[in-house]
């Protein structure tokens, strides 16, 4: 007796739903490969391993790069402003060459126009000091360029008197390339402005 031929509407079927089967099952395991892969990477990223000195493995966490641009661009706008303004006639070429490195254009075109009204020739004339007591910077990290207001307050010391002073000045920050040692966080400040400038009473 001849064994009958299967349907060969059967057997297509059977071999399409194997076929279909196998390539579910290979998207899958692409899938779930890729998203360990992704996830391996993060943690790569939040994580660094250093060894102790008795040869021990010790994670650590790498703080988020929106903090450390906190910091350093903190840290930029106090460093230029203490250059900028911390001046007497003994430093204010070396401090205002530093301050330079850290701004851009508009920066020195403020130095070139105190310069022309003779601010730095009265501070050796008189033996000047210009000292500044406190810097506090306000700064928009949502979007560069990140625009800040600064309040700098500082003393002049004019040998038998003493005013202190508080400006205010405002601009933006961009990235530049780092440049150790003249910009070590590689940031530039542009559109700088010195917004106001009022003498304080000694209460204040």
């Amino acid at each position: 007796m001849k064994t009958p031929y299967k349907n060969i509407y059967s057997l297509l079927n059977q071999n399409r739903f194997i076929v279909w089967s196998l390539v579910i099952g290979s998207t899958v395991t692409c899938i779930v490969a890729i998203l360990s892969v992704v996830k391996l990477h993060r943690e790569t990223l939040n994580n660094v391993l250093m060894v102790n000195t008795d040869g021990s493995v010790i994670p650590l966490k790498l703080v988020s790069q929106k903090e450390n641009l906190a910091v350093e661009s903190l840290s930029h706008l106090d460093l230029f402003h203490t250059y900028f303004y911390n001046i007497d006639a003994s430093n204010y070429k070396k401090n205002l060459e530093k301050a330079l490195w850290l701004g851009n254009s508009s920066v020195d075109g403020l130095y070139r126009q105190k310069k022309f009204d003779g601010v730095y020739n009265r501070l050796l004339q008189y033996s000047l000091v210009q000292k500044v007591l406190k810097v506090h910077s306000e700064i928009n990290l949502s979007k560069e360029p990140y625009p800040f207001k600064t309040v700098t307050r500082f003393e002049i010391n004019r040998g038998t008197v003493v005013d202190t002073y508080e400006l205010v000045t405002t601009g933006n920050m961009i990235h530049v390339d780092r440049n150790f040692p003249k910009n070590t966080h590689g940031l530039l400040i542009t559109n700088f402005f010195e917004k106001s400038l009022k003498k304080l009473n000694h209460e204040n």
